[in-house]
């Protein structure tokens, strides 16, 4: 997806854009409320033009002139902040991330986050809140960040732990796995209903209610 058609979802207070970019079809997402112009951009993956051309495309989205607030991070892939150092040093805005990733991030990029994250700790923009869900296993500080629509549908950025058809990849390591499928189990379909929207790290998304059912299925096989 080019950010000439990155428009996702037309919400009532805020516009959700995506970009995919790099041949590992990484995901960035940006969030522009329309009133205040506030942004956070999700996951600087790999091609700082593209997630410029991102930002560009959502300067119609607001009232206001836009703003970047926050650049935040699922995770410390290396595919998941190879640009983050170059957007962070062009717009000086802070940068978060899971606190037992920053040390990874630390060392992939040369970024220090300035907001280190835990299990439900809230980020206030003007407009609108980020919620933080820590979801252990594909690395120790996978985060999602969870957009609680006031009108409408939840919408999780579920970075690499959650995709249409099973969970972030574990490395085939069972402690790993078990722990994701317990975080992902208790802290999103536990808390969110089945209307919630998936954006994922790659691919294209889901909804917690199409994959509800497998559950069960995932957690017998192991992957």
């Amino acid at each position: 997806m080019s950010p000439e058609n990155s428009l996702l979802h037309d919400l009532a207070e805020v516009t959700i854009r995506r970009v995919s970019v790099s041949s590992m079809d990484n995901n960035a997402y940006l969030i522009t409320h329309k009133q205040t112009g506030a942004q956070v951009l999700i996951d600087a993956a790999a091609d700082a033009p593209a997630l410029r051309g991102l930002i560009s495309e959502a300067a119609e989205d607001a009232a206001v002139t836009p703003h970047l607030e926050l650049i935040a991070t699922t995770h410390q892939h290396w595919d998941h902040v190879r640009a983050l150092r170059e957007l962070a040093d062009e717009t000086g805005v802070r940068t978060a991330c899971g606190a037992d990733d920053v040390e990874g991030i630390r060392a992939a990029t040369g970024v220090e986050p300035a907001v280190v994250l835990g299990q439900d700790d809230i980020g206030n923009f003007d407009g609108f809140d980020l919620r933080a869900v820590h979801l252990r296993g594909h690395t120790p500080g996978s985060i999602a960040y969870v957009y609680e629509d006031p009108s409408g549908p939840t919408h999780i950025f579920s970075g690499d732990s959650l995709f249409p058809g099973g969970l972030g990849n574990t490395d085939g390591d069972p402690s790993r796995f078990a722990s994701l499928h317990e975080d992902v189990s208790e802290r999103l379909f536990g808390q969110y209903p089945d209307d919630a929207f998936v954006h994922p790290g790659h691919g294209k998304g889901t909804t917690l209610g199409a994959e509800r059912p497998q559950l069960a299925e995932w957690k017998q096989r192991g992957w």
